[in-house]
C-alpha cells in the first residue's frame, strides 16, 4: 500500500470527498515530519514511535577504491514498531 492507496481507505471509511481526505493524510504526515525535525518523539497507539536518532561520524570506505572516506555525523529517523502491531502482523 502506498500514500494513494492510504488516501483512498479515509476516503471510504470517512466519506466526503477524496481531496479532503488526501488533505487529511498529508496533515497526519507533515504533522509526524514537523515533529521529528524539532527532535520530539511521535507515538501512536497500536502502531508504534517514530524518533529520532543521532547517527555518530565514522570512517567508511570507498568500495571502488578501498580508500577511507569520512561521514559526518547525522540525525536519521528511526521507527519502533508497537507489540500490537508485532502481534498482528506474525
Amino acid at each position: 500500500m502506498n500514500k494513494a492507496g492510504i488516501v483512498d481507505a479515509v476516503h471510504e471509511k470517512l466519506g466526503g470527498t477524496k481531496v479532503s481526505a488526501e488533505q487529511a493524510v498529508e496533515t497526519v504526515i507533515d504533522s509526524i515530519i514537523s515533529s521529528l525535525k524539532k527532535g520530539d518523539e511521535v507515538s501512536i497507539a497500536g502502531l508504534g514511535t517514530f524518533i529520532v536518532k543521532n547517527r555518530a561520524a565514522r570512517t567508511a570506505r570507498n568500495p571502488r577504491t578501498g580508500e577511507p572516506v569520512k561521514v559526518a555525523a547525522t540525525k536519521v529517523p528511526k521507527f519502533k514498531a508497537s507489540k500490537t502491531l508485532k502481534d498482528a502482523v506474525k
